[in-house]
């Protein structure tokens, strides 16, 4: 187990770019995973880290022990920084101590959506995109596609957010949803409060694609156009609309219940 003391150790300075740096990130292709949830799910779900790094006081919490343990029985690369050192890195406050150092993962692109999967249009809350992955984790659906101009979902918010929900998905970066929707092999269905269909009027047994945007301006036109069907949530009070992942879980659960086996 290797123990770094000074912040000018090269190690720790790359760990240091990755912890405050979207472009470093996608740069290095990798990213930071804080916390014993994360790091527990990273290892149920992926396998074993590239590098594991824990705090001297984090060394004293039994779970952070059992990790650090597990790691380097498994030839892992087990780091100890001082308490100060860390703090530099870990975004998490009062935290236990523990990160991981990952690869972000790239799954290829299937050549056609043929399964419930979800598009994210410009979506820019990295609460409102781990939430999302959650509920999707949660409901089953596990293609995911965010648009170019959607938040980094391997960002460390976001990861918080989703809280090991990253590692049950396929999750597509930086993609042309007028392109993945248009040759979608399965319903698009799009959120807008404009639209004359309820989302319980909706089919939702077979699988669909489900397309959110922006939190402020909604899906944009070019994207409402390739939606097979826009669909409305209804709701009884004066709010003009949902939260974004408020509306997604909805949406989710209501297919979930939808699939369920008649009695």
């Amino acid at each position: 187990m290797k123990q770094i003391s000074s912040r000018d150790n090269p190690l720790y300075k790359e760990l240091k770019q990755l912890a405050g740096s979207g472009a470093a990130r996608r740069k290095a292709g990798r990213t930071l995973l804080d916390g014993v949830h994360l790091a527990q799910s990273f290892l149920q779900s992926a396998g074993q880290p590239l590098l594991c790094i824990a705090s001297e006081s984090g060394r004293a919490n039994p779970e952070v022990a059992q990790i650090l343990a597990q790691c380097d029985a498994a030839r892992t690369q087990c780091v100890v920084l001082p308490d100060a050192l860390y703090g530099g890195l870990s975004q998490v406050e009062h935290g236990v101590g523990l990160l991981f150092a990952i690869e972000t993962p790239r799954p290829p692109l299937p050549a056609a959506l043929d399964q419930s999967a979800v598009l994210l249009d410009n979506l820019q809350d990295p609460g409102n995109l781990g939430s999302i992955l959650r509920s999707a984790a949660a409901a089953g659906i596990r293609k995911i596609y965010c648009s170019a101009g959607t938040a980094s979902a391997w960002s460390p918010k976001v990861l918080r957010a989703g809280m090991g929900a990253h590692f049950l998905l396929d999750i597509h970066e930086n993609t042309d949803l007028v392109e993945v929707a248009g040759q979608a092999a399965v319903p698009v269905l799009a959120t807008s409060s404009y639209a004359q269909t309820s989302l319980f009027q909706a089919d939702l047994r077979q699988p669909v694609a489900w397309l959110f945007g922006h939190e402020g301006q909604g899906v944009a036109q070019d994207l409402l156009d390739c939606a097979t069907t826009q669909i409305v949530i209804p709701h009884l009070g004066r709010m003009e609309s949902l939260n974004v992942a408020a509306a997604a879980a909805i949406c989710f659960f209501e297919q979930v219940r939808q699939r369920q086996p008649v009695n």
